[in-house]
Formats: C-alpha cells, structure tokens, sequence
C-alpha cells in the first residue's frame, strides 16, 4: 500500500535532501526512522531534491508498505524518532502508481533577503545592506516566465535530460525588513534558484541591466549568469499535485 508523506525540515544540518556516500541528507535520516518503526527496511521517493542547507515548508515523500497505516498513530510515533528540525506534517493513502517525483505539477520557492541586520533571522535568510532596485528586478523577473532552456542558471554537472522549464510564477515583494523572491515552475534544475536571485540582485545593484539580463537567458551559458546566493535565504515551500492521485 502506498501512502504520501508531507514533511518540513530545517536544512542548516544536513547536505540536501538526497542520500549521500560521505554526507547525512534528509532521506537517509527519515528512512532509518521509518525502518527501526516498522521493523522493516523502507525506501522513500521524494517530490524532488533540495541542496545542502536549504529549508523546506513543504515537501512530498511517498513509501510502499505491506499493511494499512494508521496516519495519526505514526504521525505521533514518527515525529518522536526525528530530530527537532524534521517534521512530518500529515500521511495520506495514495494509488498503487501515484508517484511522489512524477507527479508533482508544480513546485514553489521563497527567497528571503533580509535589508537590516538582524541576528534572529541568522541561518533563515541572506543580509544583503546594498540598495536595490526592487521594480527593475520584478521588471527582469518578468523574462523567465513560460518556458525557457535555463542552462544558464544551472549548474554544469547535473544529471538531466534537457534544460527546459515552464516559470509560472517569478516576483518580488516586501515584508517589513524582508525582500522576499517567490518562483513556482513545474520543475527546477540543480542551482537554479539561487542562481536566478543572484543574476537578478545584479540588476538591482545596477551592475547589469535588463537587456543583459534577457541576454544572460538567451545564452546558456552559466558563466555569464550572477553567482550563487547563500542556501540559507532558500525555503521549498509548496509541492502542488495532479487530480486523482489520493485515495
């Protein structure tokens, strides 16, 4: 029987969500959990992979089991075998063929700049005190929405088949301190988050302009585009899914 999983973690300790040879990710640890509960070995597919550090509101993982689950009963049970800094929110009975990664519809990040200097949001987001230009990195943000190759904003060693990805949503908006970048596509390349808001903080710092920006998309070309932000601004915040999938 197979069932989704809905989790949110703190990434600041661990190398992404993915299991790793030499590095303890999200997986390998809500795995062995499951597997010392269930007194049996489980394997869990996510809805995606986050890099090292990155936080996560919201994400998907299904497993197959031999019986049926009682979800509130393990919900309790799990979340006392997980460390403080994963949570499993909520389980739910899925189809036999319903399939955490595949199908995923669409995916939504959060970017959050912090403009003061503040210790409280230390490891949560990126203090940056240069003066931005807000409206022409919303004017450039316009550029990546539909459907774009972005090899530019990738990085280079990356396992996929191809470069294209459909950008619904790109915009920023103020919060009190916070600048806070909001993007959903329906999938992500490895990077291309914190590469898009690095290329994008460039023109708000007037170091680039939006015809190189549109430039920047058009090349593929990864060198040309800014550099990485820190993970700790980046939060997974929503994982939206095909109709029919839950029983």
């Amino acid at each position: 029987m197979r069932y989704f999983f809905e989790i949110s973690y703190n990434g600041s300790r661990y190398h992404g969500w993915q299991n790793q040879t030499n590095a303890v990710g999200v997986q390998q640890v809500v795995e062995d959990a499951l597997s010392k509960l269930m007194r049996d070995k489980i394997e869990i597919v996510g809805s995606g992979r986050t890099d090292s550090g990155v936080h996560c509101a919201q994400q998907f993982f299904h497993a197959d089991f031999k019986t049926e689950l009682k979800a509130s009963d393990l919900i309790h049970r799990l979340n006392s075998f997980l460390p403080s800094d994963i949570a499993i929110r909520s389980i739910t009975k899925a189809k036999d063929n319903a399939h955490a990664r595949y199908d995923a519809r669409e995916r939504s990040y959060e970017y959050r700049i912090t403009t003061k200097k503040d210790p409280l949001l230390v490891g949560y987001s990126y203090y940056f005190f240069k003066s931005l230009d807000v409206e022409a990195m919303n004017r450039a943000a316009t550029l990546l929405i539909g459907e774009h190759d972005f090899t530019s904003f990738s990085k280079v060693k990356t396992d996929v088949n191809h470069f294209v990805c459909n950008i619904i949503k790109a915009k920023w908006h103020k919060k009190n301190d916070l600048l806070i970048f909001e993007i959903s596509a329906n999938r992500f390349l490895r990077g291309m988050v914190r590469a898009i808001v690095g290329t994008l903080l460039d023109v708000g710092t007037e170091k680039i302009s939006h015809r190189d920006f549109q430039e920047i998309i058009k090349s593929k070309d990864r060198k040309k585009a800014g550099t990485n932000v820190p993970a700790e601004g980046l939060f997974l915040t929503r994982v939206k899914y095909r109709n029919g999938i839950f029983q």
